[in-house]
C-alpha cells in the first residue's frame, strides 16, 4: 500500500498538509490534488455554512431550556465536513459529541441531533440508519467500538472502512491507546481522526502530551501518522480520502491529526474565559475556516452572491424546521430508561425505578 504523503518510514512531519492558505490562496502543496468537481467544491462550502448556522440554533435552543446540554463545533466545520465528505455511505462513523458537521454531511437531520441532546433515546435511530454510531459522551470509548466494527468488517470481507472521531483530550485516555494498538496489531481498516482543537475542556494541549504532535503517537503503534490543517476543508478531504482507501484495501489503520480550534466553550455549561485568553481566541478566529474557504471559492469563480443568497435562505429554513421540531417536544417516558435494557428488569433497576417515581411524585 505504500506510505501516505507526509510519512517517511517512522517519521511524521510537523508541517500540516495544507492546500488552501489562511489568505484563501492555493498553497504549493503538490502531493494532493485540489481537482474536485465544481459542485463538490460548492457543496463543501454549503455544508460548512449550514453546520455553523444550525450549531448557533442548537446553542440557542439549549439556552432556552429545550436541550439538556450541547457541545458546539464552531470553528471545526472544515475539519468535520472535509473529512466526512469523501467517505462512502457503507463506511461506519463513530463520533464523539461535537460532530454536528459530520452528522449533517452524512445526511442526519439536525432535529435528530437535538433529540439526542434532549435525552430522547430514539434520537439515535437515524444515526444508525446512516451507518453512524450514536453520540458518545464518555471520552474515547467510541474508538474501541470503531476498531471492533472494523475487525468485523474485515472478517466479513467487506470493502469498507470505519472512522473514529476523537478529540485531543481523548488521546490521554486508556481506551484510545488500546484501540490504536488493537487496530495496528490486527491491521484493522480503521482511521483515527483526532480533531486537535487545542483544549480538553480547560486543559491545554501542552499539558496533555510532550510528543512533538499527536500524529507522532502513531509511530509507537506502527501505523502512519499525518497532520493536516483542520481549517482547510480540501486538505482534510484529501487526507481522509487516501487514508480510508488505504484501510479498505488492506493497508491497515492511520492516525490523522486535524489541527483546528474550538472557538466556543467546551459545552454550554462551560465558561472558557476562565482558562484561555481573548487574544488566543482572536488569533484563531482570524483563521476561521468559513471565510477562508469562501475567499478560495471566490478567487476560483465558484462563489457568487446568488449562491450565498440561496444558501442563506436554506439555512433560515432549516433553522426554522429544527426549532419547530424541538420546541415543546414531548418528554420521554422515564420507564424506558429501565425497561429498554434487559428483557426482564433486574431487582436493582426495579428499586431505582421506584425511587425515581417517588421523587417525581414529590415534585408534582
Amino acid at each position: 500500500m505504500g506510505q501516505l504523503p507526509g510519512v517517511t518510514g517512522s517519521q511524521v512531519s510537523l508541517d500540516p498538509v495544507q492546500l488552501i492558505g489562511p489568505d484563501g490562496d492555493p498553497t504549493g502543496e503538490q502531493r494532493y490534488s485540489r481537482d474536485l468537481p465544481e459542485e463538490t467544491l460548492s457543496w463543501l462550502y454549503e455544508q460548512m455554512v449550514l453546520t455553523r448556522e444550525l450549531d448557533i440554533e442548537l446553542v440557542n435552543l439549549q439556552r432556552q431550556g429545550e436541550l439538556a446540554l450541547y457541545a458546539s463545533c464552531r470553528g471545526q466545520e472544515a475539519a468535520q465536513v472535509g473529512a466526512t465528505a469523501p467517505l462512502r455511505k457503507t463506511d461506519w462513523l463513530f463520533p464523539q459529541y461535537r460532530e454536528l458537521g459530520v452528522f449533517l454531511t452524512r445526511g442526519i437531520p439536525a432535529w435528530h441531533v437535538a433529540a439526542a441532546w434532549r435525552g430522547t433515546w430514539n434520537g439515535g435511530l437515524e444515526f444508525t440508519a446512516k451507518n453512524c454510531a450514536p453520540i458518545c459522551v464518555p471520552i474515547g470509548t467510541q474508538a474501541l467500538h470503531a476498531v471492533g466494527a472494523a475487525m468485523a468488517a474485515q472478517r466479513l470481507d467487506e470493502h469498507s472502512a470505519t472512522v473514529a472521531f476523537v478529540g485531543d483530550g481523548a488521546t490521554s485516555e486508556g481506551d484510545v491507546h488500546e484501540a490504536l494498538n488493537f487496530a495496528a496489531v490486527f491491521a484493522a481498516p480503521c482511521v483515527f481522526y483526532v480533531q486537535n482543537n487545542q483544549w480538553a475542556i480547560s486543559v491545554p494541549l501542552h499539558k496533555q502530551t510532550t510528543a512533538p504532535s499527536l500524529a507522532h503517537k502513531a509511530i509507537g503503534y506502527g501505523m502512519p501518522g499525518i497532520r493536516v490543517d483542520g481549517n482547510d476543508p480540501l486538505a482534510c478531504y484529501a487526507v481522509m480520502a487516501q487514508a480510508a482507501e488505504r484501510a479498505r484495501n488492506g493497508g491497515g489503520p492511520t492516525l490523522i491529526e486535524a489541527v483546528t480550534y474550538r472557538l466556543g466553550p467546551h459545552t454550554t455549561s462551560d465558561d472558557p474565559t476562565r482558562y484561555r485568553s481573548s487574544a488566543e481566541v482572536q488569533q484563531w478566529a482570524a483563521l476561521d475556516p468559513i471565510p477562508r474557504y469562501r475567499t478560495y471559492l471566490d478567487n476560483t469563480g465558484i462563489w457568487s452572491q446568488r449562491l450565498q443568497d440561496r444558501l442563506d435562505a436554506r439555512a433560515k429554513r432549516l433553522r426554522t424546521e429544527l426549532r419547530e421540531a424541538t420546541v415543546g417536544a414531548g418528554d420521554i417516558d422515564v420507564d424506558e430508561v429501565f425497561t429498554a435494557v434487559f428483557a426482564e428488569i433486574t431487582p436493582e433497576l426495579q428499586q431505582q425505578r421506584r425511587a425515581l417515581h417517588a421523587e417525581l411524585a414529590r415534585e408534582r
